[in-house]
């Protein structure tokens, strides 16, 4: 969820780094992933497609990272010195927490990061790399928290061909791996269930079917989306990911 500007310092304290966040929309996200919104194309091409996606003009110039994990950072600051030379430092925060977010260490999807205003010592010594990296991976983290994440997993597309008196026992499975059915198809005397389940309860699953239907079932799974973990889960999947 958007939240409220945030300030970070550097750790001399003589440079201040104010970031918010709000979700970016799905498609701008997808195109970054695919290289549409890339840092090495056109940036007049970059700012008519963000233009095309209802995006105020003066926003759509001033992005200045497009991440290919499918994140934005904005300039929104106004009248502030120093900012170009600056902004390597900056980015630099900026890319380090897109690699690993505040969670769990995990990549970071689908987040529009809006650097709103920047404080800065007067000497150059005093706000390189060594000063504004850190200030700014702290203004991302502070903000990202601030804004409830969610982890993701990954949810698999199921369909599996089994006798109609064994469809109970399919869906029982399912069920039991936090999956559901989504659909029922018949075809001849063989019944096609299609439902999801997420890939993190897949280890076991072939041993599971088999057992509940007598090796009469046929499946096969693809990828189909990002959802997010229960909150009942998270409190202990956390830990579990930090172990790795």
């Amino acid at each position: 969820q958007p939240t409220e500007p945030i300030m970070a310092k550097s750790p001399n304290r003589h440079n201040k780094i104010f970031m918010r966040v709000e979700p970016l929309e799905p498609e701008i996200a997808e195109m970054c992933r695919t290289g549409e919104l890339g840092d090495m194309k056109d940036k007049k091409e970059m700012t008519k497609i963000l233009r095309e996606h209802d995006w105020d003009a003066d926003v759509a110039k001033k992005v200045m990272r497009f991440d290919s994990r499918g994140n934005i950072m904005i300039n929104g600051t106004k009248g502030v010195q120093f900012i170009d030379e600056s902004s390597d430092s900056i980015l630099s925060g900026f890319d380090d927490v897109m690699k690993e977010g505040p969670l769990a260490r995990e990549q970071m999807r689908d987040c529009k990061f809006i650097f709103t205003h920047f404080v800065p010592h007067e000497d150059t010594a005093h706000r390189g790399l060594s000063q504004l990296g850190p200030a700014s991976r702290r203004a991302c983290l502070g903000s990202t928290l601030l804004a409830n994440p969610v982890i993701l997993e990954p949810i698999l597309g199921i369909e599996v061909r089994v006798p109609q008196d064994l469809v109970g026992n399919v869906a029982s499975v399912l069920s039991g791996k936090r999956g559901k059915v989504l659909d029922m198809q018949q075809k001849g005397i063989v019944s096609i269930v299609i439902g999801e389940v997420p890939a993190s309860e897949t280890f076991d699953l072939s041993q599971i079917m088999r057992g509940q239907t007598a090796g009469k079932a046929l499946w096969n799974t693809f990828f189909k989306s990002w959802s997010p973990i229960p909150k009942s889960l998270v409190g202990a999947l956390i830990p579990e990911i930090r172990k790795r």
